[in-house]
């Protein structure tokens, strides 16, 4: 299933934070969107799942304005993650992530056996079994951070919309993270995610699109992208692809400009 915005212009507090975007999501891609701090990163997803309302231009999936979505077919077709995971109810675990399933039920209707299997996966899949009964009010920033995640599995979306789904995580949790989204669009899922930490986005993204005050400066694989002329001029820092042993790439940064 594939995403696509036309011109989207974005407006908060009378400022235009996003400015005429265009991108593409293709079907079992995962696209990366990178850029400085208040470059309209974040703006620019909200717009995707209807968050945030454009001042111009077009969100649309599979070639339908987002818009016209009914908010259940929304939620069964595109699932999205925010920056900052809060969970202010005294609930479990398991009762959060269950939270992911309402889109595929009535609100009064009780848990079918696809139910329970979706949530026992996305809960196994997010590393949570052992915390699958705690308060989640109780955990780390970065266990919330996945319960997030494993939440949004549990939709069982076509479209997976994710704000720095690294924050917070350990190193391993990063990287266990990004390898099971990989997996994920190798069977399909379109994923669409923001992240500053560029060795991860080179390493795990099929494209990356790069913001700057809200316009896109260029956009394409990895090893075309991030020149080190761009990493200088949008970045503000010294750094270079290089070619691991396996035939990926990485990025070296070796300090600031």
């Amino acid at each position: 299933m594939s995403v696509r915005t036309e011109g989207v212009r974005v407006a908060l507090g009378g400022r235009i934070v996003v400015d005429g975007v265009d991108l593409e999501l293709g079907a079992g891609e995962v696209l990366g969107l990178v850029g400085p701090n208040g470059s309209g990163k974040t703006s620019l997803l909200r717009t995707l799942y209807r968050a945030l309302a454009p001042a111009g231009g077009a969100v649309l999936v599979d070639e339908r304005p987002v818009a016209g979505f009914g908010r259940r077919e929304l939620a069964r077709t595109l699932a999205a993650t925010t920056q900052e995971s809060e969970h202010a109810a005294a609930l479990t675990v398991t009762e959060v992530v269950t939270q992911g399933r309402t889109c595929h039920r009535g609100w009064l209707e009780s848990l079918r056996a696809d139910d329970h299997a979706a949530v026992g996966e996305a809960i196994k899949l997010a590393d949570l079994e052992a915390l699958r009964d705690r308060d989640v009010r109780t955990l780390s920033g970065g266990e919330r951070q996945r319960v997030s995640i494993a939440r949004a599995l549990a939709q069982q979306p076509r479209i997976l919309v994710l704000d720095e789904p690294t924050n917070h995580l350990d190193l391993r949790h990063q990287l266990a993270v990004l390898e099971l989204l990989r997996a994920r669009a190798g069977e399909g899922l379109s994923v669409l995610l923001t992240l500053h930490d560029l060795r991860l986005a080179v390493e795990h993204c099929d494209r990356l699109v790069v913001l700057e005050e809200g316009r896109v400066v260029t956009a394409g694989p990895p090893v075309r992208v991030l020149t080190a002329d761009l990493l200088a001029g949008v970045f503000g820092v010294r750094g270079q692809l290089r070619e691991l042993a396996d035939g990926r790439s990485t990025v070296d940064i070796a300090g600031t400009v």
